[in-house]
């Protein structure tokens, strides 16, 4: 790719990850339809996403555990892989459950079908409230205006999209930030070495999903370190 001033750092920066939280914190403020939170975890399943997979599947637990004292988290994972193939898990509150459906999902080469991903949120938004959609992925190989109107549904349904790319290849950049900004969420990309940051992120998406802005901002205060000094700046 070209190296010019404008491309993001493959690396999580401070402030990069700063960015990112006050995108959080200025999203809708998640509107509770019952008492648990409800978050779409979707991921590209192609086959070399496996690494990555792995690395969510061992964040799963985390997030259920971070939000257990807001009333809970239900979650859906969803991914595609080979061809034209997209699965949906049911809506689960349990990790052992969760954890034990992606230990089973092997990754398989195929190209990308985030459409597939967005039309399945806003068909889940129209039957209950969801009140995030996680994306991670790498590529994008669909109609960047077919994203950009499904992203655009999303927004008015009130679903921001927290949207994590692996690397920084530029096509994708442009859609995802696009997808970010018309649902009102926020974008983020990292490598195989911030996958700290990475889990960090996902557990405050997680939180906000469950508990809204004084949450995340309650949830820096316990976490402390670079968590905590990064949303300092929330208000």
């Amino acid at each position: 790719m070209d190296k010019d001033s404008n491309a993001l750092p493959a690396a999580v920066s401070d402030m990069t990850i700063d960015a990112f939280l006050r995108q959080v914190a200025a999203a809708p403020e998640p509107i509770k339809s019952g008492s648990v939170g409800r978050l779409i975890f979707a991921i590209d399943a192609t086959a070399s996403r496996q690494p990555t997979w792995d690395r969510a599947c061992r964040i799963q637990a985390e997030m259920f555990s971070e939000t257990a004292s807001l009333g809970g988290l239900a979650i859906q994972i969803c991914y595609f892989r080979g061809i034209d193939e997209f699965h949906a898990t049911p809506w689960l509150t349990n990790s052992r459950a969760l954890v034990g459906r992606m230990s089973e999902v092997a990754c398989v080469s195929g190209n990308t079908q985030i459409i597939h991903v967005l039309r399945h949120a806003v068909a889940e938004a129209g039957r209950e409230r969801v009140n995030a959609l996680v994306y991670i992925g790498d590529a994008i190989e669909e109609s960047a205006s077919a994203l950009a109107e499904l992203s655009g549904k999303l927004g008015i349904l009130g679903v921001p999209a927290f949207v994590f790319q692996e690397g920084d290849e530029p096509n994708a950049q442009r859609s995802f930030r696009q997808m970010a900004k018309l649902t009102g969420g926020a974008y983020m990309s990292f490598d195989a070495a911030s996958a700290g940051a990475l889990r960090d992120l996902l557990k405050a998406v997680a939180v906000y999903a469950a508990g809204g802005r004084k949450a995340l901002s309650d949830y820096a205060k316990r976490s402390g370190g670079d968590v905590l000094l990064l949303t300092q700046q929330l208000k």
